[in-house]
This record gives C-alpha cells, sequence and structure tokens, in this order.
C-alpha cells in the first residue's frame, strides 16, 4: 500500500505552498489527502475549500473550526479537538503542517502527543509577529523539517534539531511562479473583473499584537496608495484580530481605482504578480515572491520583520507616507534581478526525492535535543 500523506491546510496561503508538493507526491506513488479547515470554510473569504478541492485524485476532510469574530485561543482548541477525532479514525503515514498559523500550531501537537509522524514546512523563520513563536513551536513539535533557505536551516539545528531531520528544499510556492501559470493575464483581468491596464498588488493583513493600531495603519497606507492616482488590485486580508478595522478602510476605497477581491486561485494570482508594477503590504508575497519575480515591493510595518532584504524590498511604517510615495514614484514598473535566496523553483522535487529514501520513515518516535 502507498504510504498516506495528510496535507493541514488552512489558508489559501498556505495551500499554495502545500500544492506542489501534494502534486510531486501523488506523481511518484504516494496517496495524497488534505484536512481542509480555517478560512477555507468561510465564504467572506472566498470559501477556498472549493479550490482545494479541484485537486484530482484526493481524499478531502472538511472541518469548521471557528466562526467570525472568534478569539485564536478559542480556535486552538477547537482544532486540537477536531483534528484529534479526526486522526483517531483516520490514521496517516505522515502529516505535513505549514508555517505558523494556529491551525499548523493544533496540528502539530495532536501529532506530537500521539507519536504521528510529522513534516513542518517553512520553519525556521523570523518575523515580527506571534507568528514566529508559533513557528518556533512547530519546529519542536514535528519531527521533520523541509525550510526554504540555508539561514533558516540554520536556526532550526540552533533549536536542537536533528541535522538529519533538516532539508532545504526552498520554498514551494516559487515552483508555481517558476512555471508559466497557464494563463494569461487577459483571462486573469475578465475572471476577477479587473478593469486596470496598468496596476500594484496590494495586501494587508492584521497584526494581531497590533489590533488597536491596525486600522489607523491601514488608513495611513491606503490612504497614500488612494492620493497616488494609481490603480491596485487588493486582495483581502486574513481573519485575525484586527480585520475588521482593515475591511472597513478597504470598503471606502473608490472602486474605479482598487479592485477588492476575497482570494484567487494561486495560478491566476501568479500571473497577476508577474504582470504587476509593484506589490505593497506586509504579505510574505512581497518578501518572496516578489523578489523572486523582480517585482518592486514595499514592505509595510512589522508583520514581516527581519524575514528577507535585497534591493527589490523597501521597508517603510505604515505613517511614512513620503517612503511610500516615494517607492510608488521611484520603482512603479521598474523590474529587478530574480532573487533566489528562498530557492529556484524545484522544491517539490527536492522534497519527493527525500520522502523516497528508506531511511526517511526510519526514526525513533520519541525526539532528542541534538547538540553539538
Amino acid at each position: 500500500m502507498p504510504k498516506k500523506l495528510l496535507f493541514i491546510t488552512g489558508t489559501r496561503a498556505d495551500y499554495g505552498k502545500l500544492e506542489p508538493l501534494a502534486v510531486a507526491a501523488q506523481q511518484a506513488g504516494f496517496a495524497i489527502s488534505f484536512f481542509i479547515t480555517g478560512m477555507h470554510m468561510m465564504r467572506r473569504y472566498g470559501e477556498t475549500r472549493l479550490e482545494v478541492k479541484r485537486f484530482p485524485g484526493a481524499e478531502f476532510f472538511e472541518f469548521v473550526n471557528q466562526r467570525e469574530g472568534d478569539a485564536q485561543d478559542f480556535i486552538l482548541s477547537k482544532t486540537i479537538l477536531g483534528f484529534s477525532d479526526f486522526v483517531h479514525e483516520h490514521r496517516p503515514d505522515l502529516v505535513i503542517i505549514h508555517g505558523d498559523r494556529v491551525e499548523a500550531l493544533a496540528a502539530s501537537i495532536v501529532c506530537a502527543m500521539k507519536y504521528i509522524p510529522s513534516a513542518h514546512i517553512e520553519g525556521g523563520e523570523v518575523s515580527g509577529t506571534i507568528d514566529e513563536s508559533i513557528r518556533h513551536c512547530n519546529t519542536k513539535l514535528c519531527a521533520t523539517h523541509f525550510v526554504s533557505s540555508e539561514a533558516a536551516r540554520q536556526r532550526v539545528l540552533a533549536l536542537g534539531e536533528s541535522p538529519d531531520s533538516v532539508y532545504n528544499i526552498g520554498s514551494p510556492e516559487l515552483d508555481t511562479h517558476a512555471r508559466p501559470s497557464g494563463v494569461s493575464i487577459d483571462e486573469v483581468k475578465t475572471r476577477y473583473a479587473i478593469p486596470f491596464d496598468e496596476y500594484g498588488i496590494a495586501v494587508f493583513h492584521p497584526v494581531t499584537s497590533e489590533a488597536d493600531t491596525i486600522g489607523a495603519q491601514a488608513a495611513s497606507l491606503f490612504g497614500r496608495l488612494e492620493a497616488s492616482g494609481k490603480c491596485f488590485v487588493v486582495i483581502a486580508p486574513n481573519n485575525d484580530p484586527g480585520t475588521e478595522g482593515i475591511f472597513a478602510v478597504l470598503e471606502r476605497l473608490p472602486k474605479e481605482r482598487f479592485r477588492l477581491i476575497p482570494s484567487m486561485r494561486f495560478n491566476y494570482f501568479s500571473e497577476l504578480m508577474k504582470n504587476a508594477a509593484v506589490m505593497v503590504g506586509n504579505s510574505s508575497a512581497g518578501v518572496r515572491e516578489a523578489p523572486f519575480l523582480g517585482v518592486p515591493s514595499l514592505d509595510v510595518g512589522t508583520r514581516q520583520t527581519n524575514r528577507a532584504s535585497g534591493p527589490s524590498i523597501t521597508a517603510s511604517s505604515a505613517f511614512d507616507v513620503e517612503v511610500i510615495k516615494e517607492f510608488l514614484t521611484r520603482v512603479w514598473g521598474r523590474r529587478f534581478l530574480a532573487d533566489t535566496t528562498f530557492g529556484a523553483g524545484d522544491a517539490a522535487g527536492r522534497f519527493v526525492d527525500i520522502l523516497s529514501r528508506t531511511q526517511f520513515w526510519v526514526r525513533p518516535l520519541q525526539k532528542a535535543f541534538a547538540s553539538d
């Protein structure tokens, strides 16, 4: 029987990173299933569970873990209970967990407690929010690690993980960006009713530790974008505390120059990025995918602090209107050399190569702290 791989997905963002790995693993003969929860199940954010369920030949298991406005600790506890019940009935050979959200932490806790083998994708990274703490917790809870850079690998080793369990494969979503999207920019504009010839992309998420000021940050940032006279495609923020303050700003923007979209299919978003004049906001796409594609990006606020740097990235506070103004004037439509710090678009092949090794599946159930 083929090994059963279960992918945990709670957002459109993590699915974009997991999908290339799942495709390659399925082609290599592994049985694929998805535990779908989080924002995927919420209509306000595009009900993106339907996008996940387009994956051919996989099994899908859905779990509603939250309602609008639920606290993060409540979501965590509810997800632990739901996922624990699930794996009691469906025990996979390996659970693949991405990143730093509460759904990932819930899965990591359950796997550790039940001694179910787990693999953490994109551990060892730094950022300016509670996400970093959750990410490092997942590192300590998960059995194996597929990181996206050498710097991340060194941080995971510094946390006491065995070198034999840490693999640098690059960032999986770059696999999608490295290949043709399969759609034209005209098809993207038609599907999502984008009327602009030239446009920037704006994605501004809540920062949980700054929920009391995030609305003011959004007002300052989007006020400057509006004053620029340029057009923007705006992807809706995630559902962390503070999102209502951001939505209040977005819903007041002039619709003739700002197209607000709840979510996009990943290959369509890839094509949109490839043709964007700039990217603005605090999404990881601005410090990872945009530099890989040579698109100039403005990294706003603290959400991605210290995560990446490069000639195509400009850092700014949401309140520094002069930096924002200068950025939009100086680099609008400019292209930079591709940045391959986080890989060259071959993560999925590396992932499958490692899973295909017999020794990957032979390791102690109990982890030990590795020291020099």
